[in-house]
């Protein structure tokens, strides 16, 4: 629950500080005096979109920070733990913190961590629900009444996966769709394939087998130059007069025959011994080349044209020769695809109807909870009607079965109607019910809502408009008896309601010819008397007005 808020420079508010209690905490005040200045900054710190406009006049910023008791929000804890926000110190406890700047720019923070404003709004989904004066307006759009429903019976998880199961098979359908709408596109795409699936078939270029036909074709090219010139190696070579082999034999003698031998002379003994290993070596590969190539003009044409065969189907297919290996793969695959068309189609019509399948299953699942979940929302908003004097108003759940396709949300349309007089027939909220009435059919629908809710601290903004008398009385009853599990803080404009608080709050706007600033302060006591006598009487208090206040508060302290 909220345990703490602070407030600074925020439209009117220069600065407050603020300790909560469990309960029912009411906030007053004087029309126009800011009573809903808190409940806005709160809705910053829960992620609630900025607005320059916010920062209080002559501020540079305006600064929020909120303080949560987690001890009863496991979900709370368990989100903190997973994204590292948590305080170890202090795991119990969350401190949300925003500013916003007058340029427009925001900032969040999460136990002191920068946070962005999704996990910001993710994180105050968990710790608080706020209903407010409008949303009474959202009754009147037929879409909001499924997820009315589904969050009242708890069902946004089954809700979800019926959803992700009609994603699913609407997906195959109309991949299925689109293969029997293009069958005869595709058959003419398969013909082309296998076409040329058979072309490289025969064409069989192996691995490799480029490069060596290019370079075979570079050396019967060149086959005559080669052959001369290894005959002129040779004769260079192996000259008995003017050959390498007998300048060097020679050279060797030489030095072989003087008897004392420097260094550098043994030296160039040696080097002139290895060049002559060198050449013989030389000689002998040189020779080897020439006794095994001949001119074969066959060959050369046969490696020309198996070149050009190459190159041809390359430049057909717009790729590179050596691109070709990779070509016959990719298309021999898409042909294999291709070529089992009536088992691909029989294989995806019948993934399709499995598909379907499951998504009846869960959607019919999802319907039998609908129903059992309206039978109970029913129940509870019509007692609550009644208390709320319109006692011969029946709101009832339409689940109508879809005549068309089903849809991503299930196999119904949702539609909340009502009867408000005996005899009438149930029809649309919104054809029906008037302003005051539609304001406490939604009170009636909140409050019930609120008791299905995991969430421990619940607001209500105003939801008590358009309401007076014994049912204002009802609606405090209602409100403080929620409160008995948690939570509530309700900003209203009723003294019935606002004697039912366990704590109470008056929202004081001053202003000077300069400025303006709203602040609010804590009653007890006689200061809580006076509030109530005001709301009762207006600015003349009365004896009769104080002690009708009195009386509320003590019939309250009963409850």
């Amino acid at each position: 629950m909220l345990t703490h808020l602070s407030v600074q420079n925020f439209t009117l508010v220069e600065r407050l500080d603020l300790d909560f209690k469990s309960g029912m905490t009411v906030i007053t005040g004087e029309t126009g005096a800011g009573k809903s200045v808190l409940l806005e900054a709160l809705g910053q710190t829960l992620g609630d979109r900025a607005d320059a406009t916010r920062v209080r006049s002559g501020a540079k910023r305006a600064d929020i920070s909120a303080t949560f008791d987690l001890s009863l929000i496991e979900q709370a804890r368990e989100w903190l733990e997973e994204h590292d926000l948590e305080q170890p110190e202090q795991p119990s406890e969350c401190l949300l913190r925003r500013t916003l700047t007058a340029e427009g720019r925001s900032k969040a923070y999460i136990n002191g961590h920068p946070a962005t404003l999704a996990q910001l709004k993710t994180l105050g989904e968990m710790l608080m629900d706020i209903h407010s004066q409008h949303e009474h307006q959202s009754l009147l759009v037929k879409d909001n009444h499924r997820r009315l429903l589904d969050e009242y019976a708890g069902h946004l998880a089954l809700a979800s996966e019926v959803k992700q199961a009609f994603k699913r098979w609407k997906s195959k359908a109309e991949r299925l769709h689109a293969l029997k709408s293009n069958a005869d596109e595709l058959n003419a795409r398969y013909q082309l394939i296998a076409y040329q699936v058979e072309e490289l078939d025969q064409l069989d270029l192996k691995p490799g087998e480029l490069d060596e036909l290019e370079a075979e074709q570079r050396t019967l090219a060149d086959a005559e130059n080669l052959l001369t010139a290894s005959g002129q190696l040779t004769e260079l070579a192996s000259d008995d007069e003017q050959g390498l082999q007998a300048g060097i034999q020679r050279a060797l003698q030489v030095l072989r025959n003087l008897g004392n031998k420097p260094a550098l002379l043994r030296d160039a003994e040696q080097l002139l011994g290895e060049a002559q290993i060198q050449i013989d070596e030389a000689l002998r590969s040189i020779e080897h080349f020439s006794d095994s190539f001949s001119l074969d003009p066959e060959r050369l044409a046969e490696v020309d044209e198996r070149l050009s065969a190459i190159y041809d189907i390359a430049r057909k297919h717009r790729i590179g020769p050596e691109q070709l290996p990779e070509l016959h793969q990719r298309l021999a695959l898409e042909a294999a695809e291709l070529g089992g068309g009536d088992e691909q189609l029989d294989a995806l019509e019948q993934e399709v109807r499995e598909l379907e399948q499951a998504y009846r299953k869960l959607a019919g699942t999802l319907t039998n909870a609908r129903k059992k979940a309206a039978l109970s929302l029913v129940r509870q908003v019509n007692e609550h009607l009644q208390q709320l004097a319109m006692e011969h108003a029946r709101l009832t759940v339409d689940l109508a079965e879809r005549d068309t396709r089903p849809a991503p949300w299930g196999l119904e349309d949702v539609e909340l109607l009502i009867s408000t007089n005996p005899g009438q027939p149930p029809a649309a909220l919104g054809k029906i019910a008037s302003g005051g009435e539609l304001s406490r059919v939604s009170l009636a629908i909140q409050v019930v809502a609120a008791q299905n809710s995991a969430i421990a601290s619940l607001v209500f903004d105003e939801v008590d408009v358009g309401i007076g008398g014994a049912t204002a009385d009802i609606v405090g009853q209602l409100l403080r008896k929620l409160a008995s599990r948690g939570q509530i803080l309700c900003v209203t404009h009723l003294a019935q309601v606002a004697s039912k608080g366990h704590q109470h709050l008056r929202v004081v706007k001053t202003s000077t010819s300069k400025a303006a600033q709203t602040s609010l302060v804590e009653l007890k006591g006689d200061d809580k008397v006076e509030e109530l006598a005001r709301m009762l009487g207006g600015a003349e208090l009365t004896a009769e007005s104080r002690a009708h206040a009195e009386q509320m508060l003590e019939r309250a302290g009963a409850l």
